[in-house]
């Protein structure tokens, strides 16, 4: 099984009770597995982690419920384990995007990440979750909880890592 990121647009949902009955409604569909999905916090757009054999049953399981796709790609999870992540339950409220410079291999930004974050403890009011990087190392997605928006960055700038847009996440 593959994972998959699908990032859509929403239009038509503004409340997280509508968001969850939608999702919800994905969940039912057979040959893929949502791990994960996140929103921004104004509803604009979502963040859906699904596990499934092929890319094309992925998004047709979105597309059958009228969600919008404006990106999909597989991604690699790092610093949990899919079972935790399956198993939920850990707080994340915000999401940072990197668009990944070409000269960076995955075995490259393995070992990057693996010197550069022990620097995290350098921000302890920052809690580093996971990173799903796109296996074409196009950019990565990576998920904190954090006080602020400033917390965050201060963390972005102790383990020398830019960033290419910055979400706050909905509850």
């Amino acid at each position: 099984m593959n994972l998959f990121l699908v990032e859509s647009t929403i239009n038509e949902v503004s409340t997280k009770q509508e968001f969850t009955s939608l999702v919800e409604k994905v969940h039912t569909t057979e040959g893929v597995d949502v791990i994960e999905v996140q929103v921004a916090k104004d509803f604009s757009r979502s963040y859906f982690i699904l596990e499934s054999s092929e890319q094309n049953v992925a998004i047709s399981a979105l597309q059958s419920q009228g969600i919008s796709i404006d990106l999909v790609k597989e991604v690699r999870l790092i610093g949990k384990e899919l079972d935790e992540v399956k198993a939920g339950g850990e707080q994340v409220n915000y999401l940072v995007e990197w668009e990944i410079p070409a000269e960076i291999t995955m075995e490259k930004y393995l070992e990057r990440k693996k010197k550069n974050s022990v620097k995290y403890e350098e921000v302890p009011d920052v809690k580093f979750s996971r990173t799903y990087v796109c296996e074409d190392m196009t950019k990565c997605l990576c998920f904190y909880d954090a006080p602020d928006e400033a917390a965050v960055k201060r963390a972005r700038e102790a383990v020398q890592t830019p960033i290419t847009s910055l979400t706050e996440l909905a509850e």
